[in-house]
């Protein structure tokens, strides 16, 4: 195994444009195991953002701490600084349901709710007040356009969300999380659990909907990284090693843990 300096740091810094950035982030697990460990990095607004790594290394723990997902956690602790808006939203007094409409999030595995397609998406937008159904049928009209699903599913608004496939599935929980548009929407490898044709649809989705939307990515697939990421970050260990460029990551790393690890020669 190759031996490495884990103190080496390279992380990228951006002068404007930031929609979301953290300060020394510290995600902390059953009173003192320390699973992230200080990470300060930003995210500029409609670029892709992959962050990378082997398993453990944290990038879902760290993704989970940008929409206070940790806070499910029993014995979940997170400090340090999550800025948004120039709103530090780590703040206990922070309405966590209004973060979650800004940051949203779509998960590894598909779950859309045992509702009709119709319904996953207009069932959020009821709860907040909204009756009128000409109101209703635009929001839920734009949020599956955007996800690349209303062509499929335009005649089949009031079947049952379970009777989608996996890669249409996915779309539908893409779409109800834009469908309250938020600034961010966070993605903890939506494609693992889906054939080779979805994945590419959704890797299509993403790169329409930057136009919109930040998107930051939790992914194992090097190749969808390299292919759909505007900037990507390299975790290890709970820590931040090299976060750059994707083009530069992925031909060009200034690090040879880095490099070893985009490679394929890592371990």
């Amino acid at each position: 195994m190759a031996t490495y300096d884990w103190n080496q740091r390279q992380i990228k810094k951006f002068e404007n444009n930031i929609v979301l950035h953290t300060e020394d982030l510290r995600v902390f697990y059953n009173g003192d195991k320390e699973a992230i460990h200080g990470v300060t990095m930003q995210f500029p607004v409609n670029r892709i953002t992959a962050l990378i790594g082997p398993s453990g290394s944290g990038k879902s723990t760290y993704l989970r701490a940008l929409n206070r997902m940790n806070d499910t956690i029993d014995g979940a602790k997170v400090t340090g600084k999550i800025m948004y808006e120039d709103v530090d939203i780590n703040q206990r007094k922070v309405n966590v349901y209004e973060v979650r409409k800004q940051i949203g999030m779509v998960f590894q595995r598909p779950n859309p709710f045992a509702k009709s397609i119709y319904e996953n998406i207009a069932f959020i937008h009821r709860r907040e007040g909204i009756k009128d159904k000409k109101k209703l049928d635009e929001i839920v009209e734009t949020a599956l356009k955007q996800a690349a699903l209303w062509d499929q599913v335009k005649d089949n608004l009031n079947k049952s969300a379970l009777a989608l496939s996996g890669g249409q599935a996915q779309r539908l929980c893409i779409a109800r999380a834009i469908s309250v548009t938020p600034d961010v929407l966070l993605m903890d490898e939506p494609a693992s659990a889906l054939d080779p044709i979805s994945t590419m649809q959704i890797e299509e989705t993403m790169t329409e909907l930057k136009k919109n939307y930040t998107i930051i990515i939790v992914t194992h697939n090097m190749q969808q990284a390299s292919r759909v990421s505007d900037y990507t970050a390299f975790f290890y260990s709970g820590d931040l090693i090299e976060y750059d460029d994707t083009l530069k990551i992925f031909t060009n790393p200034s690090l040879k843990s880095t490099e070893d690890y985009v490679s394929g020669h890592f371990g």
